[in-house]
């Protein structure tokens, strides 16, 4: 099957853990969300993880905070859930309102509780190989992806068309770590990189997360490549009854026929990033447990 089902795999991933969690006697593992303010897609994706914790037996706890909160009350709510050993996990939302600061705020998150894998200490985890911190869920989504699937990165040339810490940087310092999950040789390309068409077409592995809609032409791609695309972008659609419909970074119709993998926009990346969470909180609750 050429098509990479992510919904499928978030599936069997939600189900292992479930089991998992049954098993667990006296308190479950708990996350904490916090949200600020009322943006609808940010109201939607704390839902969604809501949900997905409840069905696991994971406790999630909601806090929802005015739009109009300082730096020093929202770093208060952060300081009280990493004192509370009840709590396992802590994530903020993201985006924050334009007077808050974003990555202060993630890294005031205790390390150990930071199942985002925002922490500044985790980014250094991930360059250090510590099998104890946490890696950002979509990136650590798509080396699932690829163990659950067969697709072995060792050797391989993989190119990553994105420098985010959130996506891309964070996925090829995954890439190249020792281990048989990964062992690849990685070029990370970016809007400033030169002959960038000619970079990605060597790419034995194509991953693309910039944000730009059918980015990813099949002149860029060679046969036989496999395709990740992270990219999640609303494009205009008269014929949907909300207007528009959502698109990959890849064009998908003209990539397809070249790639002998390749994930969808919706249900490929997508829904891995909520059970790398709902993973990275399970492990948490563990690592806690045992300390």
């Amino acid at each position: 099957m050429k098509l990479i089902d992510g919904k499928q795999i978030a599936k069997d991933i939600v189900t292992e853990l479930t089991e998992e969690v049954a098993k667990i006697e006296g308190p479950k593992p708990c996350i904490a969300f916090i949200r600020v303010g009322e943006d609808p897609a940010s109201v939607s994706y704390v839902r969604s993880k809501n949900r997905t914790a409840e069905k696991i037996g994971i406790k999630p706890l909601l806090f929802e905070l005015p739009e109009s909160i300082t730096q020093a009350e929202l770093i208060k709510k952060v300081d009280e859930l990493n004192a509370d050993p009840e709590v396992h996990g802590i994530l903020i939302q993201s985006p924050l309102p334009s007077q808050l600061d974003e990555q202060e705020a993630f890294n005031r998150i205790h390390p150990n509780k930071d199942v985002d894998g925002f922490h500044v200490q985790n980014a250094g985890r991930v360059v250090q190989e510590d099998p104890n911190g946490f890696a950002s869920c979509t990136p650590a989504g798509i080396i699932e992806i690829c163990q659950r699937e067969g697709i072995s990165l060792e050797g391989k040339h993989v190119v990553v068309i994105g420098r985010s810490l959130i996506v891309g940087k964070t996925f090829a310092l995954l890439a190249m770590q020792k281990g048989p999950h990964a062992n690849a040789t990685v070029t990370v390309c970016h809007s400033r990189t030169r002959n960038l068409p000619e970079v990605v077409k060597s790419g034995d592995v194509v991953v693309a997360a910039i944000g730009r809609p059918n980015f990813v032409t099949a002149d860029m791609v060679k046969e036989g490549a496999v395709v990740i695309d992270v990219g999640i972008n609303r494009v205009e659609d008269p014929s949907k009854k909300n207007g528009y419909r959502l698109v990959g970074d890849v064009d998908f119709a003209a990539v397809e026929p070249l790639a002998s993998r390749i994930t969808p926009v919706p249900g490929g990346v997508g829904p891995m990033t909520v059970a790398m969470l709902m993973k990275n909180t399970f492990k948490a609750y563990k690592l806690q447990s045992s300390s």
